[in-house]
């Protein structure tokens, strides 16, 4: 086995966690009770600004797609709880915001994005939070967080099995070059990411906590992306999750986006979550350099998609100069490509075999990991946090 491979362990921090919780008071800290730092801004967070006081939308005129109004996220880094706890719950002092939390289940794995509120899937020892502000209205003074152990309720989690949970989906292209998703990202020509109609998988701009793998019908070629934005249409639809989690649409079956039910069955009166008539099924909307390039799409159509934070294993994390990778057929650069895994896509690694010696982001080495059905890409280009392999050989 070559390995000459020098990886540079990360730190556990993404870098949406670079910000620090305010510091909680002895007291707090041992209720498990601290108060959010509204105060510090930065490259991270998206069209927020604080001043005299409040956290407002920075530009109110701003909207990500027409008809949507101003939005704005302030992502609040990692908070260390003073015991173990599977429930957040906030207080906030101000009008038109909403509190989501997700607890860290590993060095880069965390749980979806849950209202503060909501029992996480998982017990948990830190969390995240995020603050949304949504109208030309929306301030917030103060979010005040306390950390519970709950009962346990059946979960995602629980529900997924291992390589994640796939369904056919129609997706549509996204285009929007130049405007901003949600998580702050201004779009490329070409762009590699997804949008999901929920906020609960949207990655931090520069991560791909949550991503996915969409393939054409026939599995002929594929794409492993991150999400990025929210839509096409609704915004409070995990059509994955089991109805016990689902934010809404709980009478629709898992794995049915509510848009497809609106514009197929006539659901909700043919409308999505904001009133709006659904003129097609999308449940994914495809950034141009997926849609055009990594799958080699030249309509909408329907693609399945597998939601890859469902799933259960090791895991690694696409790490480019930029642009996407090929992925390959065997482990061989000669290997025909199946498609793409664009920076940032944290992939599920099923196992390793030995081929062609490959240096790359991480060095030199002949491993490389199979990530899908008959999907294999050189380890030297996945952040596995190890100089090892961190799965088992495939048989």
């Amino acid at each position: 086995m070559v390995r000459i491979k020098q990886r540079r362990v990360w730190a556990a921090l993404l870098a949406v966690g670079a910000v620090t919780s305010l510091a909680a008071t002895p007291a707090q800290a041992a209720n498990n009770a601290w108060s959010a730092d509204l105060s510090t801004v930065d490259g991270n967070d998206v069209n927020v600004a604080y001043a005299g006081g409040a956290l407002s939308i920075q530009d109110t005129k701003s909207e990500r797609k027409p008809g949507e109004g101003a939005q704005g996220y302030l992502f609040i880094g990692e908070h260390q709880l003073a015991k173990p706890a599977n429930r957040v719950t906030a207080q906030v002092a101000g009008a038109n915001a909403e509190v989501d939390v997700r607890g860290k289940l590993g060095a880069e794995d965390w749980t979806e994005w849950t209202p503060a509120g909501t029992t996480l899937p998982q017990t948990v020892s830190s969390v995240e939070v995020r603050v949304s502000l949504r109208g030309a209205d929306a301030k917030v003074r103060d979010v005040k967080l306390s950390a519970d152990q709950a009962p346990q309720v059946s979960s995602m989690a629980a529900a997924a099995a291992s390589p994640g949970l796939t369904y056919k989906i129609y997706a549509t292209r996204e285009g929007l070059t130049g405007g901003t998703t949600a998580n702050g990202h201004v779009i490329t020509s070409r762009d590699h990411f997804v949008a999901l109609p929920s906020g609960k998988p949207l990655s931090p701009k520069g991560t791909g906590n949550y991503s996915v793998r969409v393939c054409l019908t026939d599995n002929s070629r594929c794409e492993y992306a991150p999400v990025w934005d929210v839509g096409p249409w609704n915004e409070r639809d995990d059509y994955w999750n089991p109805s016990s989690v689902r934010s809404m649409w709980k009478d629709l079956p898992q794995g049915k986006p509510e848009a497809y039910a609106a514009n197929k069955e006539g659901y909700n009166g043919g409308k999505d979550d904001r009133g709006r008539r659904v003129p097609n099924p999308a449940g994914i909307d495809l950034a141009d350099g997926v849609f055009w390039d990594g799958l080699k799409m030249s309509d909408n159509g329907y693609v399945n998609v597998t939601y890859l934070w469902t799933g259960s294993g090791p895991t690694g994390v696409v790490t480019t100069a930029g642009d996407p990778m090929n992925v390959r057929g065997s482990a061989s650069t000669s290997g025909a490509v199946k498609g793409f895994a664009a920076n940032y896509a944290k992939v599920n690694i099923e196992c390793y075999v030995e081929g062609e010696t490959v240096t790359g982001h991480f060095g030199t080495s002949n491993i490389w990991d199979r990530i899908g059905p008959g999907h294999y890409v050189s380890d030297t280009y996945l952040k596995t946090g190890s100089d090892l392999p961190v799965a088992p050989k495939c048989a």
